[in-house]
């Protein structure tokens, strides 16, 4: 089922299947990729219990393995909606025996959205409901229509950061797990990175230590998407490797693939979110439509 959520400025459509965005519409202009499966069936996946791929899809948590899909279960699932008002909407989702057997953890997630002008709140509360520790990722998946106007081309845009900084790209094996050789990603002037579609032929761009805030934007046209993340560390630039996909992802995540041939104890991964029994973990990032 949908559901829709309005104000002034922006009209959003979201799903109770993975709690996800189906439509950013601003005067009546559509901001996200519409899904077509021809490149990539999804719109805006929720990242959760992790980012990415498992070595043979498989896991160990205190010794025993378990099996996951690529970027968790979450993305599949349906949520229930405990909460809606005109602007704002929040999504639940509880574990059961079939999330039980893939991550072995009482949890409630909610994914709250939320308007303010013509910015999308997104906040992600995780409740521990276990005794012991639990551990996880989270992250965002949003795609978003290139070009976002009429007459424009792909390579007519650019992604700007918010800072200059000099980033570092995480390196991955061409299977997309990671290789333990990062390097430096240098940026034009410090900010820029111009799109091509080239730019995808390896897959997935994930860069660390980068500015908190990216805006996909054009010198020729005057829409633009800003993408703020103040407590994701990681952020990954991806469409359909070797196509002319008519989008961009830019997501901002907590955590990283397994690397290639490791099938990786959950408690051994340094850059999972390490989350106390009884405890809640917060996340908010947002979407501004300029």
């Amino acid at each position: 089922m949908d559901h829709k959520i309005r104000n002034g400025y922006l009209q959003l459509i979201l799903s109770d299947r993975g709690a996800e965005l189906k439509s950013i519409q601003k005067d009546g202009q559509e901001y996200l990729w519409d899904g077509d499966p021809q490149y990539w069936g999804e719109q805006s996946p929720l990242l959760f219990p992790y980012v990415g791929r498992f070595t043979d899809g498989r896991y160990m948590l205190a010794g025993k393995g378990y099996e996951m899909d690529i970027h968790g279960f979450a993305r599949k699932c349906l949520f229930n909606v405990v909460e809606q008002r005109e602007e704002s909407i929040t999504f639940e989702l509880r574990d059961d025996g079939e999330t039980y057997r893939m991550y072995p953890y009482h949890f409630v997630l909610q994914a709250a959205y939320r308007l303010r002008r013509d910015t999308v709140m997104v906040t992600y509360r995780v409740s521990n409901c276990s005794c012991e520790t639990m551990y996880f990722g989270i992250g965002g998946h949003p795609g978003f229509r290139v070009p976002l106007e009429e007459g424009l081309g792909f390579s007519d845009y650019h992604l700007e950061f918010a800072l200059q900084s000099c980033p570092e790209r995480i390196g991955h094996t061409p299977a997309c797990f990671l290789s333990g050789r990062d390097e430096r990603f240098p940026l034009e002037d410090g900010r820029i990175l111009r799109l091509s579609h080239g730019m995808f032929d390896e897959d997935a761009i994930v860069l660390k230590n980068m500015a908190d805030e990216v805006t996909l934007k054009s010198d020729k046209g005057t829409r633009q998407v800003r993408v703020s993340y103040p407590d994701m560390p990681y952020l990954g630039l991806w469409h359909a490797p070797g196509t002319e996909a008519p989008y961009i992802c830019i997501e901002p995540w907590t955590s990283l693939p397994s690397r290639q041939d490791v099938v990786e104890e959950f408690k051994c991964k340094s850059d999972l979110i390490r989350l106390a029994g009884g405890e809640q973990y917060v996340n908010t990032w947002s979407i501004t439509v300029c």
